[in-house]
C-alpha cells in the first residue's frame, strides 16, 4: 500500500485520497520547474491537474526562497477528492496565501492572465482503462485530450509566457507538434532516463508563446540512478532543497 503522506523538508503532501501518488519523475519535474528563472520571477502561475498539489508546493517554496516576486499560483483539479486533498495540503503549508485551488475543468477558465503554466498531464490513450474513475481522470487523456489541453494553454498564457510539461519520452514530439500549432515554441527539452543503459522514460519540456522563429532548442539528458542504483549526483543536487534525506 502506498504511503498516505510524503514528507518533504518544508512541507508535507497527504495523498490518501488522490489516485496519482507522489512519484520520482513528478518530484524531478517539480525541482526542475523550481530552479527555472522564469518560474521564480513570474507573478501569475497556473498548475493544470494539480493532483496532490505537489508541483505548486515545490514552486511556491522556490519562489519564497528566492524572494524575486509576489507570485500567485492557481492550481486546478477536476477530481473532487483530489482537489480537497490538495487544498488541505496547501492550507497546512507555509504558502497557503499564495496558492488558490479551483475544483473544476481547465476549460472553465477563460481569461488569459498567466505568466507561466505547468502541468503533468494525463497521457494514456489506448491503454487499458482502470476500474477506478479517479485513476482514469488522473492518468488517461480521455477527460483532457492533449488538443484540448493545448487550446486552454494557448488561451490562458500571456504573450511571451512560458509553458512547462512532463510527458512520456516517446510522446515528446507529439507534444512539441501540438504546442507549435498553438504558437508555442520549444525552448528546452530534458530527456529523462532511470539509468544510463535504459530507454528514456520521460521528457521535460519548456515552451515560449511567441511567433514562429528559428529558436535554438537546448536539449540535454538527465539520469536518475547511477551504476550502483543510487541517486545520481545531478539528481541529489536538484532535489536537495526538497527531499528530506538529501
Amino acid at each position: 500500500m502506498s504511503n498516505t503522506y510524503f514528507q518533504f523538508k518544508q512541507f508535507i503532501v497527504h495523498q490518501e485520497h488522490t489516485a496519482m501518488k507522489v512519484c520520482t519523475d513528478a518530484c524531478l519535474f517539480g525541482a526542475w520547474l523550481a530552479k527555472d528563472e522564469n518560474i521564480k520571477t513570474a507573478s501569475t502561475l497556473l498548475d493544470i491537474g494539480t493532483g496532490t498539489g505537489l508541483l505548486s508546493l515545490m514552486v511556491a517554496q522556490s519562489i519564497a526562497e528566492n524572494k524575486k516576486s509576489n507570485a500567485k499560483i492557481t492550481a486546478v483539479e477536476i477530481e473532487p477528492t483530489a482537489a480537497n486533498e490538495a487544498k488541505s495540503n496547501f492550507n497546512i503549508s507555509p504558502w497557503s496565501n499564495e496558492i488558490e485551488l479551483i475544483n473544476g475543468p481547465i476549460q472553465a477558465l477563460s481569461q488569459p492572465s498567466f505568466d507561466c503554466i505547468f502541468t503533468n498531464p494525463p497521457f494514456y490513450e489506448g491503454d487499458l482503462i482502470s476500474m477506478s474513475d479517479k485513476m482514469n481522470l488522473a492518468a488517461h487523456s480521455k477527460a483532457l485530450p492533449w488538443t484540448d489541453l493545448m487550446e486552454s494553454v494557448s488561451n490562458l498564457l500571456n504573450s511571451n509566457g512560458y509553458y512547462y510539461v512532463l510527458v512520456p519520452a516517446l510522446r515528446a514530439y507529439t507534444m512539441q507538434k501540438l504546442a507549435g500549432q498553438k504558437g508555442l515554441q520549444l525552448m528546452e527539452e530534458v530527456v529523462v532516463y532511470n539509468a544510463a543503459k535504459q530507454k528514456p522514460i520521460r521528457a521535460m519540456q519548456k515552451f515560449k508563446k511567441m511567433e514562429a522563429t528559428n529558436l535554438a532548442v537546448t536539449r540535454t539528458n538527465f539520469i536518475i540512478k547511477d551504476a550502483d542504483n543510487n541517486y545520481s549526483a545531478h539528481f541529489k543536487q536538484l532535489l536537495a532543497p526538497f527531499y528530506l534525506h538529501l
